[in-house]
């Protein structure tokens, strides 16, 4: 079964300490006027032409495991593959803040104005992240969503933790995304290209704890894995 999910902009706005981590300004930075100005105006041109949606669909493990095998070129390891055997509910999602906003970051470029350009793209690359973080807090059900007595529903995505980006093939035969407008280019990536896919795992937080000692962790920059921990410490 699948679920057809949607926000408004504000909702899925994110915080102003993403996007100027994506800028790579410091959090404890006092913010000159002139970017204080950009995230401000990148800001409102997200609220006025974004329309964040999703399609969300539960699947079996069983299932998945056919769709994460996709072609046959993950790492031989990945995380995913201890996740899954503490797994409650799993639910592929394809999600996007809609083609208006990439068109839009386009336009100032051409236009000369690339600092807003950038600006807008990282409120955009912040913002379609938090949709994996909105699509988890769903209620319980079988299209995914927060589970109970403390489960978690986190998202892994193609291209990371060892699951090659041909596995997008797979997925998108299986959810079949294109009534959200969004679609696989040749190389694997998605149009809108802000936009985000992968599978939300539902079940208790210490599933998702893994220590990031594969090899292909060396070319994550950022390893988020470290702060889930941290978190589910803290939680």
């Amino acid at each position: 079964m699948r679920q057809r999910v949607g926000w408004t902009a504000e909702e899925s706005l994110p915080g102003r300490g993403e996007v100027l981590r994506l800028q790579g300004v410091p959090a404890q930075l006092d913010l000159p006027p002139r970017i204080g100005a950009l995230l401000e105006a990148a800001l409102a041109a997200y609220r006025e032409i974004a329309e964040p949606r999703a399609l969300i669909g539960g699947i079996s493990r069983e299932e998945f495991r056919e769709v994460h095998r996709g072609e046959g070129r993950n790492a031989p390891e990945t995380p995913l593959e201890t996740v899954l055997a503490g797994a409650e509910r799993l639910a592929l999602f394809v999600a996007t803040v809609g083609g208006a906003v990439t068109t839009r970051i386009h336009d100032l470029f051409g236009s000369n104005e690339p600092a807003l350009a950038a600006m807008l793209d990282s409120v955009a690359s912040a913002a379609a992240d938090r949709l994996t973080v909105l699509l988890g807090a769903l209620p319980p059900g079988p299209e995914g969503g927060a589970g109970a007595n403390g489960a978690r529903a986190l998202a892994y995505s193609p291209g990371y933790c060892g699951w090659h980006v041909s596995g997008q093939r797979a997925l998108f035969a299986f959810l079949d995304p294109g009534e959200i407008g969004v679609t696989l280019n040749p190389s694997c990536l998605m149009e809108p290209l802000k936009s985000v896919s992968g599978v939300l795992v539902a079940g208790p937080s210490g599933i998702h704890r893994f220590a990031p000692a594969y090899p292909f962790c060396r070319e994550c920059r950022d390893q988020p894995c470290r702060a889930r921990n941290a978190a589910f410490s803290t939680s």
